[in-house]
């Protein structure tokens, strides 16, 4: 195999003509110069310079390397232009994914600053629920998430994810602004034991915090609703029709005829978390996302 720095003498012998004056342009030593052409002649197995007494000439052999010398040398300097731009996150490719409200509350402000700071990086964005991205993560599909889990841990995440945990989003009883309680700072939830109940379908994880909720409060909750749009759940609440609980990130863009009433200290909390494969050598566009999605939960202020 050619070694390249081998061909930067050679070229520097072409252009110069002299041994002196190739070491001279290198910063070499004339000795060095002949070591390395002889060394380059070893390697391609024929002369490749005609040694004069004032002056050194390339043979054809040497004319016809020098001639892909250029294309060899470009190429090395181009792959070693790309692996610093991917080293150093201004080029590559990350694929990340975010459960609804996660993309909503907090994916703009990161995505905003993260092609502010590596704007040579293809970004991909995918909404997709928890168990699911971690399945696509564990298959290479992804290279990041914002997935969330219960407390304590539903086990639903599995155990090949490095979790990094961005906020606990507590949640809060959401009832029409005409409930007989909607003028209350705070309610127990014990107090909408005989509320007709909104929850989302079981393929949410959030299914089970509703339930879990409200039978440790000392009731089963009449569920007569199953949906698990945001939009929609708010939609029913405003028209008297039941009452839900939806954590705080879910009620960026809050419903007008709703009211967010706090249920203290004994509101269930879920756990938001930056996830990836486990792995020795994460991708520097992922350690990027990763250090961006922590500023950007950290200035919410809920963890």
């Amino acid at each position: 195999m050619l070694n390249p720095q081998r061909l930067v003498v050679l070229r520097a012998l072409a252009e110069r003509g002299s041994f002196t004056a190739a070491a001279d342009a290198l910063s070499y030593t004339q000795s060095a110069i002949s070591q390395q052409i002889a060394a380059l002649e070893r390697e391609t197995g024929t002369a490749l310079i005609e040694r004069g007494r004032k002056r050194a000439r390339l043979t054809e052999a040497g004319e016809l390397l020098l001639a892909h010398a250029g294309a060899i040398l470009g190429g090395i300097a181009h792959a070693e232009r790309d692996l610093v731009a991917y080293v150093e996150a201004r080029a590559g490719r990350l694929r990340l994914a975010a459960f609804e409200s996660a993309g909503a509350a907090l994916i703009p402000s990161a995505v905003d600053a993260f092609h502010r700071r590596h704007p040579g990086v293809e970004l991909n964005v995918v909404q997709m629920e928890p168990e699911e991205a971690a399945a696509k993560l564990e298959s290479r599909e992804l290279d990041l998430a914002v997935v969330y889990d219960l407390e304590p841990p539903s086990g639903a995440l599995g155990e090949d994810l490095e979790l990094t945990r961005l906020l606990d989003d507590r949640y809060t009883a959401v009832i029409s602004k005409r409930h007989r309680l909607a003028g209350r700072h705070g309610v127990r939830l014990s107090e909408l034991a005989e509320e007709v109940w909104i929850n989302t379908t079981e393929r949410d994880l959030c299914h089970e915090i509703i339930l879990g909720a409200c039978r440790a409060a000392g009731f089963e909750p009449q569920v007569a609703f199953e949906v698990d749009e945001i939009a929609t759940s708010q939609a029913l609440v405003a028209r008297g029709v039941g009452v839900t609980l939806l954590p705080h990130l879910a009620l960026g863009s809050r419903h007008r005829d709703v009211a967010v009433v706090s249920l203290g200290s004994a509101a269930p909390v879920r756990r938001i978390y930056a996830a990836r494969l486990v792995t020795p050598h994460p991708t520097p566009a992922c350690e990027a996302m990763l250090a961006v999605l922590k500023e950007t939960a950290d200035a919410r202020g809920e963890s």
